[in-house]
């Protein structure tokens, strides 16, 4: 949001923060929350690459819309899936390592 914009908020009587701070997020639930989007969005850029979310799901033996939802950051989608289907694109640990690291 530009500070111009802000500032019309502020003086209107509206707070502006983060979302972390309109949840109450712990700086641990917060990197959480980073870490497992900054996976999505590095699943949806691999995967664009070369195959289709239902022949990701195949290879992972899930289904597309899961795989949809993997790649839109839902909270019902685990750490595990995403580190899994990033592995079927072909991603290392490495690779995996690298997202987590520019969180």
């Amino acid at each position: 949001m530009d500070q111009e914009k802000q500032k019309r908020l502020e003086a209107k009587g509206w707070k502006v923060g983060t979302v972390s701070e309109f949840l109450e997020l712990t700086a641990e639930e917060t990197a959480f929350v980073e870490i497992k989007l900054a996976l999505s969005r590095s699943l949806k850029a691999r995967r664009q690459q070369g195959m289709t979310q239902a022949e990701l799901a195949e290879k992972i033996h899930s289904s597309q819309p899961r795989i949809a939802k993997a790649e839109n950051g839902d909270a019902t989608v685990s750490i595990e899936l995403l580190i899994r289907a990033m592995l079927a694109t072909g991603a290392t640990p490495q690779d995996i390592g690298k997202v987590i690291a520019e969180v």
